[in-house]
């Protein structure tokens, strides 16, 4: 089962503020292992594939640090294909001292740290859908320490290589400050399903059954503002659509919620940008 492909309805690129996209890049390059697809003076598009910009970089005008207790980017999450890149990928961090959290969610193996200016990554590897356990419509997750015994027996003789050709964007994870009006936002709005629920502080959202291609939580603060323009941090993400007449259907049922539409981009109740695109 593809969950990042049609007919599904997924994450694609995400874009992230930075505060010095020269010290950003390297790190993205060296430490994350993404290659440079195109640049510009104040942007940075990078590719696991060679072909298709996963994440893009941009540098603000006049840029601020990320603040705190803000809505917006809690992490985006990056899937590699396999558990040897997985193991690999984590010797390497530890190779070059990045600290990391660690949790095994049931469904995936999930690996944290954060980049130069606070911007939240995950790196996981996805367990075989068939042993998820689903409760009628929702999948359960935990957040459970990670046996990093067994993954590292499956390390590779080669070690870390870069991010695979095959990793994809597979989720993003949102500051909101109001979840009932996210929630309301992304399932009748967008058109996601909610999988999970952690009390009343966080949700899972996703198409297609797959445990979650959106999360959002208030651990910012129930009313969490909005970052200012030029703090880093989220600038806005890409919701990829299986084809025209659902993206058209989609901003339909935005506008008649009452939520800002401008051509194909939107915003989240909380202020986070959205690109709904094809």
């Amino acid at each position: 089962m593809n969950f990042h492909r049609k007919p599904t309805t997924f994450v694609s690129r995400v874009t992230i503020k930075v505060t010095d996209l020269a010290r950003s890049l390297e790190f993205y390059q060296k430490i994350v292992g993404l290659n440079v697809l195109e640049q510009t003076e104040d942007t940075v598009h990078l590719t696991a594939d060679g072909k298709t910009s996963m994440l893009k970089l941009v540098q603000p005008e006049n840029p601020e640090p990320k603040q705190r207790r803000t809505s917006g980017l809690y992490h985006y999450a990056i899937l590699v294909p396999e558990r040897r890149h997985l193991a690999d990928f984590v010797i390497h961090l530890s190779e070059h001292n990045v600290p990391i959290g660690a949790s095994d969610h049931l469904v995936s193996d999930a690996i944290y740290f954060n980049d130069p200016d606070g911007n939240g990554i995950e790196v996981y590897q996805d367990k075989d859908p068939e042993t998820w356990t689903w409760h009628g419509d929702q999948v359960e997750m935990a957040v459970d320490p990670l046996d990093f015994e067994d993954l590292v027996k499956y390390k590779t003789e080669q070690g870390w290589q870069g991010m695979p050709e095959k990793t994809v964007m597979g989720h993003i994870h949102l500051h909101v400050s109001d979840l009932p009006k996210a929630e309301k936002f992304y399932v009748e709005g967008l058109g996601f399903d909610v999988v999970c629920q952690f009390g009343g502080q966080a949700i899972f959202l996703s198409t297609n059954d797959y445990h979650h291609h959106i999360a959002a939580n208030t651990w910012n603060g129930v009313g969490a503002p909005k970052a200012s323009e030029n703090s880093a941090g989220l600038y806005s993400y890409q919701i990829v659509y299986p084809d025209e007449a659902s993206r058209e259907a989609t901003i339909h049922r935005l506008k008649e919620m009452g939520s800002p539409v401008e051509g194909n981009v939107t915003e989240d109740p909380a202020g986070n940008q959205i690109e709904l695109v094809v």
